[in-house]
């Protein structure tokens, strides 16, 4: 009988005693999540303060280049002229040897 008081009593200290592992998980989760949050509003404000860059002239020439080879190569895809294999990629630098060729 005594045993048996005696292994009621030490299960219920058990199950009622905090376990420190869990104690220090939840406090090692509240810094991590207030690290987070943290970094988060680092990054909101640099994107805040942060603002876009005018492109440079050569950039939009470049673009506006991109844009006409686009359509080219759109065309000579559509009427079957690329050659077998070929992807954009290629295709684009030899617009660009052509046309620095051609002046």
């Amino acid at each position: 009988m005594t045993k048996l008081l005696f292994a009621a009593v030490l299960a219920a200290g058990l199950i009622a005693a905090p376990s420190p592992k869990l104690t220090q998980t939840a406090a090692a989760q509240a810094q991590t999540d207030k690290k987070e949050t943290k970094k988060e509003t680092k990054k909101e404000t640099k994107k805040e303060t942060k603002a876009k860059k005018e492109p440079s002239a050569g950039m939009l020439a470049m673009r506006e280049r991109q844009k006409k080879r686009g359509a080219e190569w759109k065309e000579a895809k559509a009427a079957g002229k690329i050659d077998k294999g070929q992807k954009w990629p290629q295709f684009w630098s030899a617009c660009n040897k052509r046309l620095k060729t051609a002046g």
